[in-house]
């Protein structure tokens, strides 16, 4: 028996790997199955050119034991198995993979999928035992070898007796610690939950003896026997052919997968071929997830390589406005031994999630236009997170998602897009007017919105903190820009109309100033208008922040102490103009008294808190008592 080292780079390897690449041990036994299924792929396939070498597939297994009190776990195939030279070059040298190379031997053939490397993957058995040894033996050998080493020091080869073809994997796991508790490997349904966690379609059955419970013949009474069972499922239901597949088959997995109890609203299943080779398999919920505005929540899909677990939320496959979706990605391209610091670099994961990223957006536009009662189903739920995605970063991806947003229409009594607004728009009108508030009915009976109503043009309603700040950065749709009813420069009166109310305005604007002095300059300034129809008084602003926005902004948890610049507009043909400029030429005292409760009123239409509330009550109820 010799004694090998390591080189000086492997050992360095050793120990980056075990502390830096792999923070989750539970992967070890991934890593030591899907070599495993490498090895049964590799004498498969040469039984296919070689007649020599006779296989049954359906002999070809996996087999997990554990010796809870010797504390020892074997991985055992009946695989290709190694020599003395292949176990001393794939084990020997960390990251020398004889899968690889063989899966280079054949990159010409499509029918061979090798998803493990020999090398830096079987070593992560070192993260849960103190010392590994390996028995193989190949089918053109009768003599088999034994590899064994405790870590860095090195290893160990010898000759050894092995009856049947294939390898033999011997953990002896770590004791229990402070930091770790190793013994949960020792534990067999822990073993199992992690088969089928990561390697449950593994295409060669993980067989491993369980124990099981039944009834005493002749008897109530029940015994306990064991029995060898296999764990995992081995069939991808994402890899079996579309048409295969029925709606119910779709619906059980989604369920059973996401621990969701209602039926997905969408299924996205697709296989691309070109630059990356990959399934998809995407749901979009009918509903909310339970967490999905909880801080916690994490986005993402299951990463697969060839059917075996890379990572159970890879972020990157998505952006965050697509983040509700759910469901998995397998790819043959993509490496094992691959991090999550790695993942976001890999191109290959890049060029992935732009075609996801694609795919979903397509499949949304083709609901929208085909089962318009289920995107709107659907936009409930989530359409605060397309409008979110399309005003973050600057909006960046605006332009892709604008099509897909919905808003309530005054004129249609229901939810439409920009493009069916626009299709319907007033001949030589250049904006698309909106108004925000709390609620469609709270808007509904804004003033602002009540003459734009009453002049036949169509607003939508903004209900969501999110939505006005979603088109202050979209901009326009179409060339016709947005327009806030509440705004200045939303006027819809003929330029006839303005020069009634400019000149109504100049020969009032002593009154008018005051007014303004009065409220303490709270407001930008005070003006009559003509286009309120039944009130007496509204709030617009000038300048970028809005009301809305304003309300918004403060309500978050750094106040951001926003002010939109409002004006106080009095409705020239109502009641109380008439009033007010009475009471400005005999009461200068009961005209600040008005102007504080007009004022007051005009905040209360548009949901805005009162500063002074126990004064205006008291100044309400003395006219009220007059």
């Amino acid at each position: 028996m010799a004694n090998k080292e390591f080189k000086a780079e492997s050992k360095r390897l050793l120990d980056l790997m075990i502390n830096s690449i792999y923070t989750n041990k539970e992967i070890f036994l991934r890593e030591l199955i899907s070599n495993a299924s490498d090895a049964i792929d590799k004498l498969y396939f040469r039984s296919l050119t070689d007649k020599n070498v006779k296989v049954n597939r359906e002999d070809l297994k996996i087999n997990i034991t554990i010796d809870k009190d010797n504390r020892i776990i074997t991985v055992t195939d009946n695989g290709c198995g190694m020599n003395e030279k292949e176990l001393d070059e794939n084990l020997g040298t960390i990251a020398k993979s004889g899968s690889l190379k063989f899966k280079e031997d054949l990159e010409e053939k499509d029918d061979v999928d090798i998803i493990g490397q020999f090398g830096v993957g079987f070593y992560s058995a070192f993260m849960v035992a103190d010392k590994v040894s390996v028995e193989s033996r190949t089918f053109d050998e009768k003599q088999g070898y034994k590899w064994e080493s405790s870590g860095a020091d090195g290893y160990t080869i010898e000759p050894c007796e092995k009856e049947d073809v294939g390898t033999k994997i011997t953990l002896h796991i770590k004791e229990k610690t402070e930091e770790e508790d190793y013994d949960e490997f020792l534990d067999n349904y822990k073993i199992q939950e992690i088969i089928r966690k990561y390697s449950n379609y593994i295409r060669y059955p993980i067989q491993m003896e369980v124990e099981k419970r039944r009834k005493k013949e002749g008897t109530e009474e029940y015994e306990s026997y064991k029995d060898i069972e296999t764990i995992n499922s081995m069939t991808p239901l994402w890899k079996k052919d579309k048409k295969d597949i029925t709606e119910e088959e779709y619906n059980n997995f989604y369920k059973e997968k996401f621990y969701d109890s209602e039926n997905p609203l969408k299924v996205i299943h697709s296989s691309v071929e070109g630059q990356y080779k990959y399934i998809s398999l995407l749901y979009i919920p009918k509903n909310l997830p339970w967490d999905f505005y909880n801080k916690d929540f994490e986005k993402g899909l299951e990463l697969y390589s060839n059917g075996v677990l890379i990572m159970e939320k890879c972020g990157d496959l998505l952006p965050d406005y697509f983040s509700f979706v759910r469901g998995l990605v397998d790819s043959d391209d993509l490496s094992l031994n691959i991090s999550r610091e790695m993942l976001q670099h890999d191109r290959g994961v890049k060029v992935i999630a732009k075609n996801i990223e694609n795919k979903i957006k397509s499949e949304l536009e083709n609901l929208l236009k085909n089962d318009r009662e289920n995107y709107e189903k659907f936009f409930e739920n989530f359409g605060v997170q397309l409008k979110f995605g399309a005003y973050n970063n600057f909006g960046m991806n605006k332009d892709k998602l604008k099509d897909l947003l919905l808003f309530y229409s005054s004129t249609e009594k229901k939810l439409v897009t920009f493009k069916e607004y626009v299709s319907r728009m007033k001949e030589g009108q250049t904006s698309i007017y909106y108004a925000s508030g709390e609620s469609i009915d709270k808007i509904d009976m804004l003033p602002q919105v009540e003459s734009f109503k009453d002049k036949g043009y169509e607003v939508l309603y903004l209900t969501d903190n999110i939505d006005e700040f979603t088109l202050q950065i979209i901009m326009d749709y179409d060339g016709k820009s947005f327009a806030n009813v509440s705004q200045e420069s939303s006027d819809i009166e003929s330029e006839e109309e303005k020069k009634v109310i400019e000149k109504v305005n100049e020969d009032n604007k002593d009154l008018l100033s005051f007014m303004k002095e009065t409220l303490n300059n709270e407001v930008q300034s005070v003006r009559f208008t003509h286009k309120l129809k039944n009130h007496p008084v509204c709030l617009t602003n000038e300048g970028f922040i809005s009301v809305g926005m304003e309300k918004t902004l403060n309500a978050m948890q750094n106040n951001q102490n926003a002010k939109a610049q409002m004006v106080l507009e009095i409705n020239d043909n109502h009641e109380i103009a008439k009033k007010i400029r009475f009471l400005y030429q005999t009461d200068k005292e009961e005209f600040k008294k008005y102007s504080k409760i007009l004022y007051a009123q005009a905040r209360l239409i548009e949901g805005l808190e009162i500063e002074n509330p126990t004064e205006i009550s008291n100044l309400v109820c003395e006219y009220l008592s007059k």
